[in-house]
């Protein structure tokens, strides 16, 4: 299997007197899903942020595919003042975007809104579909569905697994029960 994700003996902390990993490896191929599970501070995020190489390592290295992320926050991830779809059409094709769209029951005409007009819920799946459509090999989710009632969560996840087979996806959740579900491996940090 190809890997999209590689991590070896990874040590981070955000001071030398406290370390958030000591010599963590991990790695991820396409058709794999892996759930990251933890207490609040455990470094869940932190490790996204190392992937993604917002942060250095101390030590070790980490190699990974072309990167998509879908954040925990969705009103963080667009620009107020600017339209979901022009925000999509900056980074990705717009091709395939209907069969997502109705994956995600979501309509053409709320990309057209800026984001303060849709709720925390569409907005969240605006997200999804952008990160999707960006055609990614490594797809980190930070609790991609939290926003979401509990039928819209199951459809989205299961959109997301059928979207395996092109990709590796790596999931911070708290949800144990989420994670056990849809997770080839559950990591707890």
């Amino acid at each position: 299997m190809q890997k999209v994700l590689e991590v070896e003996n990874l040590t981070f902390g955000y001071t030398k007197e406290q370390s958030l990993f000591e010599n963590f490896s991990l790695s991820l191929a396409k058709g794999e899903i892996k759930a990251i599970v933890g207490e609040s501070g455990a470094g869940k995020s932190t490790l996204f942020e190392l992937i993604l190489g917002n942060l250095k390592p101390s030590s070790g290295t980490l190699k990974s595919a072309r990167i998509s992320e879908v954040f925990q926050d969705p009103y963080s991830s667009f620009h107020p003042s600017y339209s979901l779809i022009n925000q999509i059409k900056d980074v990705a094709s717009l091709n395939g975007m209907e069969n997502y769209l109705e994956n995600l029951n979501l309509e053409y005409k709320q990309l057209l809104k800026l984001p303060h007009e849709l709720s925390g819920g569409q907005l969240q799946r605006a997200s999804i579909l952008r990160a999707m459509l960006m055609k990614p090999e490594l797809l980190l989710l930070d609790e991609p569905t939290s926003a979401l009632d509990n039928v819209i969560q199951l459809e989205v996840m299961r959109m997301l697994l059928s979207k395996l087979d092109g990709m590796g996806m790596l999931l911070i959740t708290h949800d144990m029960d989420l994670a056990k579900w849809c997770a080839d491996e559950v990591i707890l940090l």
